[in-house]
């Protein structure tokens, strides 16, 4: 009986970590093998995503290919929906989550949609590539793809 319960108990602990969503954690910009066709990626730049009950909490920080600092951060509701503009210079945020390892982000101004971003995890959930496009954070024109590593 006390092996039993042991099971159950390990089995509902390994349940709980493969429902952990993967995109959660910190994400560092791997600038070599990030490519763009207008605008340039970013020097360096950290992700950090957590998870707060709905809503996946989302920090960028890092410094730009000319050198001024990088910094952003927002809420989006992890299925997907309106989100919240903490800090950044976008108005509005909006996501949606066509598959478990898939998210597309709209940010917008004056109600229209200035920048995208389609997010992918890899199959082994240690990259994650991000295809950007639009007015980013600092004003350029951007299109193009960045590599993330997990940390």
């Amino acid at each position: 009986m006390r092996y039993t319960k042991l099971v159950f108990m390990l089995l509902g602990f390994a349940v709980m970590l493969m429902a952990a969503d993967p995109f959660v954690g910190t994400w560092k910009l791997n600038s070599a093998q990030s490519k763009y066709k207008t605008g340039a990626p970013p020097k360096e730049q950290t992700v950090t995503i957590s998870e707060e009950g709905g809503d996946m909490h989302i920090m960028v920080k890092g410094t730009s290919s000319d050198g001024q600092p990088i910094s952003a951060h927002y809420t989006v509701p992890s299925k997907g929906g309106s989100g919240k503009i903490v800090e950044g210079t976008w108005e509005g945020i909006s996501g949606k989550r066509p598959s478990e390892t898939q998210r597309e982000t709209s940010y917008t101004k004056g109600g229209k949609v200035v920048y995208t971003t389609r997010s992918k995890i890899s199959s082994d959930g240690k990259t994650m590539t991000v295809a950007v496009k639009g007015t980013n954070a600092l004003g350029q024109m951007v299109d193009g793809t960045n590599v993330m590593e997990k940390q």
